[in-house]
């Protein structure tokens, strides 16, 4: 929340603005994003195989919870609980896909349809409601809620569609990542090429993101009769993990940095 001043007849009074509570979308924030979806993909395999199923999905599905019920507190984007949430979110939406087929035997072309249906019927109500999707006005509780279930459901979908290319499909890990490097540059070009509104180009992109980064650090973690280089789930994701806490780390300290610079506004009634 910032504070400003505004002077009614004679009087300074505080002019409250409330900032948003989701980041810029500048590069670093791609990259991060896509660091979170493999960190998210091993993270979850890894807990697969060293808990009970039912436990880990328990587990991720509590620490979601609590971390979203962190971020809802806050009154502006703090770097370190918003990508936290993120995290969770990959998690989470990696064991709901991974629950739909393993578990339940849904197939991935199935299950990703179902998510995707999910999707159109979440961004139907957000832009019922708020009249936009736009990722840079999330500064009321109901729009932040909307904004986290679509970003839950596209963890959700994206997973899907990547295990669809990667098994169902049979390209493997590394075409799959592949595939979905050119696919993520497809909202971009469209965006400036054909008029693609900015909107959705950004959800476009954003789900890419998920079946991109899970793909890339699928191969790294899969052993090699899976067509992986078998360095294991476990370190990859530990390795993945420091990176972003690294990327996380730099984006609070330029934060703090700004916000000391940043001269309070001023405005005369």
């Amino acid at each position: 929340m910032t504070t400003g001043r505004r002077r009614r007849g004679g009087l300074s009074a505080p002019v409250r603005t409330t900032l948003s509570k989701v980041p810029e979308v500048t590069g670093v924030f791609w990259i991060t994003k896509v660091l979170t979806t493999g960190m998210g993909e091993t993270t979850s395999d890894w807990l697969a195989h060293v808990l009970d199923p039912v436990v880990a999905v328990g587990l991720a599905g509590v620490a979601l919870a609590a971390v979203l019920a962190l971020q809802f507190t806050v009154t502006a984007y703090v770097p370190w609980i918003y990508w936290t949430a993120v995290v969770m979110v990959s998690v989470f939406g990696t064991m709901a896909a991974d629950v739909a087929h393993v578990g339940l035997g849904v197939p991935y072309e199935v299950s990703a349809a179902a998510f995707l249906v999910a999707l159109a019927v979440i961004f139907g109500l957000w832009y019922a409601s708020e009249r936009t999707l736009s990722v840079h006005r999330i500064r009321s509780r109901r729009r932040e809620a909307f904004y986290w279930a679509t970003v839950l459901v596209t963890f959700a979908l994206g997973t899907a569609v990547g295990d669809l290319t990667a098994a169902t499909l049979g390209l493997g890990y590394l075409s799959s990542g592949l595939l979905f490097a050119v696919l993520i540059a497809v909202p971009a070009l469209a965006h400036r090429g054909l008029g693609l509104g900015a909107v959705p180009a950004f959800w476009a992109a954003y789900v890419v993101t998920r079946p991109l980064g899970a793909s890339f650090a699928d191969w790294m973690a899969a052993p090699g009769a899976h067509g992986g280089l078998g360095w294991d789930y476990g370190p990859v994701s530990a390795v993945l993990t420091v990176v972003i806490v690294a990327l996380v780390l730099s984006l609070q300290a330029a934060q703090k940095s700004s916000s000391k610079e940043t001269v309070p506004s001023t405005a005369t009634w």
